[in-house]
């Protein structure tokens, strides 16, 4: 067995697009739990720099949503208590909850996508069928590290001749605004620069041939049938109404029938694929080690 990153990026994109697309168009609490931890242990699993700093901030986009919803939302008929006259219900509390978990799940996959999707996986997969959406979209992800790295050797700089104080609040806005506006000046010229480049090579114009070093091999074909079965099972759950919640004005959901049962197995399986994966490949590697 194979890493899920070693796999061809056409199976790892129809993998992803069937894992967030049931979190994101459904609202059971149970499919978003396992869509979060799904994720949350994917990332765990993959090298990426800034894990700490992540999630940091995905902990704080969650707390924020779980919690503007109760309070300026007041649907509900179980009032839990009362602030300023406004009364914070159990139901608008488990739907801000809810949408945080699915939010936060969601974020999570994107980054595992982002981490093993580089911009010449983004141009295998669109290259061909869509050339300029495949070159925006592998600029969008180049250009986020880009402009990270720029922001800090622009900082630096103006830190370096004087300009940067931080004295005082003001002084500290200040100088972030400028930081900001250099970096974004620079972005947007070499944003410019590089258009103008890959149009006078003629990208985009007519057929043109691509250099590929991805192949599709029989592992492909198994784990998208296996991503394709799996998927079956949550969809027909869907269609039948086994995943049905509703939050106004009682909190709700459908009743557990066989149905229900094997699309939450069959979604907790699918996003455990990554996992199975690495544990598989850790432990052969381990067997191959001690052979030696």
């Amino acid at each position: 067995m194979r890493d899920i990153k070693e796999y061809n990026p056409v199976t790892v994109f129809i993998y992803y697009l069937s894992a967030v697309l049931v979190s994101m168009f459904t609202m059971n609490p149970v499919l978003h739990i396992i869509s979060f931890v799904g994720g949350f242990m994917q990332f765990l699993i993959i090298p990426a720099k800034g894990k700490l700093r992540t999630h940091i901030w995905y902990f704080l986009i969650g707390l924020i949503l779980a919690t503007i919803r109760p309070l300026f939302s007041h649907n509900g008929a179980t009032v839990l208590f009362i602030i300023n006259d406004n009364p914070i219900t159990k139901e608008a509390f488990i739907f801000g909850l809810n949408q945080a978990i699915m939010v936060v799940g969601v974020l999570y996959l994107f980054r595992v996508f982002s981490e093993i999707m580089t911009s010449d996986r983004l141009l295998y997969v669109f290259g061909k069928t869509s050339p300029k959406s495949a070159l925006i979209m592998s600029m969008g992800l180049k250009f986020i590290p880009m402009l990270r790295r720029q922001r800090k050797i622009t900082a630096d700089a103006q830190t370096a001749i004087g300009m940067n104080k931080d004295d005082n609040a003001i002084d500290r806005i200040h100088g972030g605004l400028n930081v900001f506006s250099a970096t974004v000046s620079w972005g947007l010229e070499n944003g410019i620069i590089t258009a103008d480049s890959m149009a006078a090579r003629g990208y985009g114009e007519g057929k043109r041939s691509v250099y590929s070093r991805y192949s599709f091999k029989r592992r492909d074909v198994i784990l998208i049938v296996i991503s394709i079965g799996l998927l079956v099972p949550v969809i027909a759950a869907i269609i039948k109404g086994s995943f049905d919640t509703v939050f106004y004005p009682l909190f709700t959901v459908a009743e557990l029938d066989t149905i229900a049962y094997i699309g939450y197995i069959s979604y907790a399986v699918l996003m455990m694929i990554p996992i199975i994966l690495k544990l598989l490949e850790t432990f052969r590697w381990k067997y191959l080690m001690s052979k030696i």
